[in-house]
């Protein structure tokens, strides 16, 4: 893989119950949740089509109906889209296992959270796996943590070398993004069945080399009622990160 790679694929993480949003989006799947007057996904869409990642899978679950009816085959976004609706609830890990049939024929691959937002270059990503030779690179970014994610301990050289849980992590540490690039190989390592890529596999694969590239963007999850209405607060940049254009009505009045 590339960076001038047209074929990437992207699996994108959207079958979570979204349980802590209802109260205040209900009968919705989080990942369709509006931020400003576009479901939260369609930000993400645009966000990898405008980077040329154009091809990809959604890990569909909770109301997989809705998603695929709202999006289809991906082509009013300009990208090409294929679906894997898990049976049952499987984590981050088991939702990328399950879509191993469609993977077939990559040998690298990006894997994004579907109710988090970054600000980043992913071919620079991209290019910064290859160039380390690990399985697996995470996006990561510094924040003022106040123990609510755990935190990632990196060397110089960008080589992960542990994992904090939240009560053990410090204030201003690294915190994972949401954002990977797999090897294929990964695969192998992840079993059928529920599992959690952040607390069961990645701490079983440091020996392979996972690696953690910083990224300074403005950066947002929707997973709760708080984060929910912050990020409509900042739907303007996450508008212009994705390379969205915000719906106005008459007037040229911006739609929040």
């Amino acid at each position: 893989m590339t960076p001038s790679d047209n074929d990437t694929r992207a699996v994108l993480l959207v079958g979570g119950m979204g349980t802590r949003l209802r109260s205040v989006v209900q009968n919705t799947p989080k990942p369709l949740a509006a931020v400003g007057e576009r479901p939260f996904l369609e930000l993400l869409v645009r966000q990898l089509s405008r980077q040329g990642i154009r091809r990809l899978v959604m890990c569909t679950g909770y109301r997989a109906q809705d998603i695929e009816r709202d999006l289809g085959d991906g082509h009013s976004l300009d990208v090409t889209i294929e679906y894997s609706s898990e049976p049952q609830p499987l984590g981050t890990g088991g939702a990328v296992k399950f879509a191993e049939p469609l993977l077939r024929e990559v040998s690298n691959f990006v894997v994004m959270n579907g109710d988090s937002f970054m600000e980043m270059d992913f071919q620079r990503l991209i290019q910064f796996h290859r160039e380390s030779g690990g399985i697996a690179s995470i996006a990561v970014f510094r924040t003022r943590n106040e123990m609510r994610y755990g935190t990632v301990h990196v060397d110089p050289h960008g080589l992960v070398k542990g994992f904090a849980e939240k009560t053990n992590a410090e204030p201003n540490g690294l915190v994972n993004a949401g954002v990977y690039v797999f090897n294929r190989e990964i695969l192998e390592h992840i079993p059928d069945g529920p599992c959690s890529l952040e607390r069961d596999i990645f701490p079983k694969l440091l020996s392979q080399g996972v690696y953690a590239l910083e990224q300074h963007g403005v950066f947002i999850d929707i997973g709760t009622p708080e984060d929910y209405a912050l990020a409509q607060g900042l739907s303007d940049r996450l508008y212009d990160a994705a390379g969205a254009k915000p719906l106005r009505v008459s007037g040229d009045k911006k739609l929040h």
